[in-house]
């Protein structure tokens, strides 16, 4: 038998009206559904911190790295340039200012540890700079500084290392001897003098790399200090006073108040050193 249209339902509404009641609701709900759907999520609404760009980072690690007399300023300085590298892999300008920061800290740490990982990531950052422009000085310069301080954590490290310095600051002297004030002579003349004899070790070939240096960047101090010590280590001691006369009464240069301050600290030792030789 068929049912009646207006049969009475267990809650008591005939069919007919239960049918006009859900199509009631339904009506009722769909404008509400459809706004639902558009609307955006809550989350979408929620603002997310902008990515720096490469020249911002770089702007915030050069001020951090001007104050490189406190080394935790040159820890957070490596640490913007690794971030901003981790977005943009292929930056020569982080590439090698990563370089050259993590040299400076492993340069200047007492932590055995710091030193030894800031060497290995400054050898890393500098062959990526290499990579991604061998003809600027740049990346070949602070690669090289890198394993100069890396050659002297041990004696293996120093002979696998003799080479690449050479090759390195060679490079830097081929694309701009100015470079750094002349540093690349610098490096050059610290490898020949402190290198032992039979990894070719040579005092006066020091000298003669340290006084080119000196002739093109009269204003290094450290290039002045490291040509004292070559002088008195072929025995020109009267050329030796001469140049820390000289490091201690010029001005330090714009910008490297903290190597000047370093230079002086180190010939004074060395002052220090020739007065009880000749004792």
């Amino acid at each position: 038998m068929n049912r009646p249209d207006n049969m009475t339902t267990s809650n008591g509404l005939s069919t007919q009206n239960s049918h006009n009641f859900w199509l009631f609701v339904i009506l009722l709900t769909l404008p509400i559904l459809a706004e639902a759907c558009t609307k955006p999520s809550f989350q979408a609404n929620i603002p997310t911190a902008p990515v720096r760009s490469a020249g911002e980072a770089i702007s915030e690690a050069d001020q951090l790295y001007a104050g490189r007399a406190d080394l935790t300023k040159v820890r957070q300085a490596v640490v913007a340039l690794r971030q901003a590298q981790a977005d943009d892999s292929t930056n020569y300008d982080l590439a090698w200012r990563l370089s050259k920061f993590n040299y400076y800290l492993g340069a200047h740490t007492t932590e055995s540890s710091e030193k030894e990982k800031s060497f290995h990531d400054g050898i890393e950052a500098g062959k990526l700079a290499v990579k991604l422009q061998a003809g600027k000085p740049d990346g070949h310069f602070w690669l090289g500084a890198n394993y100069g301080g890396n050659a002297k954590l041990s004696v293996l490290a120093g002979l696998s290392d003799f080479e690449d310095i050479k090759r390195e600051m060679e490079t830097v002297l081929k694309l701009d001897e100015k470079y750094q004030s002349g540093s690349a002579y610098m490096v050059l003349g610290q490898l020949y003098l402190e290198a032992p004899r039979i990894l070719g070790g040579d005092a006066q070939k020091a000298v003669d790399y340290l006084e080119k240096g000196v002739r093109i960047g009269p204003d290094n101090a450290l290039m002045r200090w490291h040509l004292a010590a070559a002088y008195a280590e072929v025995n020109r001691e009267a050329e030796a006073r001469k140049e820390i006369d000289y490091l201690l009464a010029m001005k330090p240069a714009a910008g490297y108040e903290p190597e000047y301050e370093e230079a002086v600290a180190e010939v004074r030792k060395l002052q220090e050193k020739m007065k009880q030789e000749n004792r």
